[in-house]
């Protein structure tokens, strides 16, 4: 996309940032995790805004077909938060409807 070279940078900054840290705290005996959630397009405020015609060709390339809501994402963040995700660390969780397939 044009004129997205910020968000790109910024995008892969996070994700090196959070492989690196979960290695980095793993090695020192820490008992952190550290993952990254990476939502696709998700019924906000911001994507709001995105012209309807723009979400519908989006839409069409998810393979779930529809827009996430953000409760989806939310229970990423509390899986991650819980004991159940233990032995999850240095991970990006897409919680895009299957889009980045």
């Amino acid at each position: 996309n044009i004129g997205q070279t910020n968000y790109a940078a910024t995008k892969a900054g996070v994700i090196g940032m959070t492989k690196t840290w979960a290695k980095e705290l793993a090695r020192k005996g820490a008992q952190i995790r550290v993952n990254a959630v990476a939502p696709g397009l998700i019924k906000t405020p911001m994507t709001e805004k995105i012209p309807q015609k723009i979400v519908d060709r989006v839409v069409e390339r998810i393979p779930l077909g529809r827009v996430g809501e953000p409760e989806e994402v939310a229970r990423v963040y509390l899986f991650l938060a819980s004991d159940e995700s233990s032995y999850i660390t240095g991970q990006v969780i897409g919680v895009d409807g299957g889009i980045t397939l």
